[in-house]
């Protein structure tokens, strides 16, 4: 009977250990989240660097990155981590800049971050206001000309040094207005907001308050007569060319690009039909004597050909591209008033043709190269380039089937990828016309 009294104890005696004892996972420690440890980091050091970039920002180069960051007594922190599409952050710096400050849970902070899947170079925030104009005086960097072949520490540096100066506003313009120049496409490269900021700093007075009821006045009579000139012309060129008709969709690209920021397929396939058919129409009342005719020809032939196999937006696009390049030719020779006075045309927006005519050319650093690409942009897209903002950029369907910016597709296997929609060819190479001739729309559909 002992025997089975201590038997029992025994049993109960188990039987609270196992119940009191917690499970083995509930004993070991959650692993820290990215972005927990790159901030548990960056308590110990302002500088962390990823594996990925150590080649690129060794031991020794960043310690000197830290001595630098030391003496300007600025809360100034680096994280230098390859930011992807697919990862944690969504391919975006802002993102992961927030999660890194979030987890620091420091009040004043100026974080310079790697480039994200939009570009390549640097990114700046700061918080809680913009005192050091840190976003500006990071952007600055890729347009430096001394910057052009240096390496990330290099960079970083750089970034580091126009930060601590605090004049990060007027060093990205004076480096934009160099780099851009009067090659930028049409317009001046100064940042949306320059009209504003030269009034405040002029000497003539135009900016006192008296004056601004007076200015706004004339900016509104001017806008109605534009508008007034644009409603005459519309109407005056509808009867030039008789009822039923279309007109250029590149005059009046809000007409025409209505149906795609809807992204209805069905609506802009019949539109890009109609301009198909307006470019014959002007191609046959052209003299048959001008040499550009030919080509208008051939790119009235591509369009008809990429409008036939079209499978999406990606294509439909492209036939908007050649009907641009069909009507660009006609408009050099003095054939078409459609864009009468306008003088080489910029191609359609590099991030999104959908967009319409671009306003100028910028320099672009796509994820993962170190060389800057000149591309025609819109200028919803330029400026949100220049403002470390992600434009809006038409899509394609991968090898794998996920959905894609469009430039990211293989160069073989999408002529618009090769060609950005004309911005990537160089002067003397064959259009779009000429590479669709010679099949390479059909290879890459093949």
């Amino acid at each position: 009977m002992f025997s089975d009294l201590k038997r029992a104890a025994a049993a109960m005696a188990l039987t609270v250990l196992v119940v009191a004892a917690p499970p083995a996972a509930a004993q070991a420690p959650a692993a820290p989240s990215p972005g927990e440890k790159i901030a548990d980091a960056l308590r110990r050091s302002p500088v962390y660097v990823d594996a990925a970039y150590a080649d690129s920002v060794p031991t020794a180069r960043q310690q000197q990155l830290v001595r630098q960051i030391e003496k300007t007594g600025l809360p100034i922190k680096v994280a230098l981590v390859p930011i992807v599409q697919g990862d944690a952050y969504d391919g975006e710096s802002d993102v992961f800049a927030e999660v890194v400050h979030d987890r620091l849970d420091e009040r004043e902070l100026i974080l310079v971050t790697a480039g994200d899947r939009w570009t390549g170079d640097l990114n700046g925030f700061e918080w809680p206001g913009e005192e050091q104009q840190a976003a500006d005086a990071v952007r600055t960097v890729g347009f430096l000309d001394e910057m052009k072949d240096a390496g990330l520490a290099e960079q970083t540096a750089k970034a580091v040094e126009l930060i601590e100066r605090g004049d990060g506003e007027k060093a990205y313009e004076e480096a934009t207005d160099e780099a851009l120049g009067p090659d930028s496409g049409g317009g001046s490269s100064a940042r949306p907001d320059d009209g504003a900021a030269g009034s405040d700093k002029s000497d003539s007075g135009a900016g006192d308050s008296t004056w601004q009821p007076l200015i706004t006045a004339a900016l509104a009579l001017a806008l109605a007569l534009a508008l007034a000139a644009g409603v005459l012309f519309f109407f005056v060129r509808r009867r030039r060319r008789g009822p039923g008709t279309t007109g250029s969709p590149f005059a009046f690209p809000q007409a025409v690009f209505a149906a795609a920021r809807e992204a209805d397929e069905a609506a802009l396939r019949r539109q890009t039909e109609a301009e198909v058919v307006a470019l014959g129409d002007a191609a046959q009342a052209a003299d048959t004597s001008t040499p550009a005719l030919q080509q208008a020809l051939d790119a009235y032939a591509a369009a008809g050909t990429v409008l036939d196999a079209a499978r999406g937006l990606p294509d439909l696009a492209g036939v908007l591209a050649l009907v641009a390049e069909g009507r660009d030719a006609l408009v050099a020779d003095g054939r078409d008033d459609a864009l009468e006075g306008t003088s080489t045309p910029l191609p359609l927006c590099f991030f999104n043709p959908l967009h319409g005519r671009a306003e100028r050319r910028i320099r672009w650093r796509p994820l993962g190269r170190r060389d800057h690409l000149h591309i025609a942009a819109c200028e919803a897209c330029g400026t949100a380039v220049r403002t470390r903002r992600a434009p809006e950029v038409l899509t394609d369907t991968d090898a794998d089937g996920r959905s894609v910016p469009y430039f990211e597709i293989p160069a073989d296997r999408s002529v618009w990828a090769a060609t950005g929609y004309g911005s990537l060819l160089r002067d003397g190479e064959d259009g779009l016309a000429g590479r669709v001739g010679r099949g390479e729309f059909s290879r890459g559909r093949g």
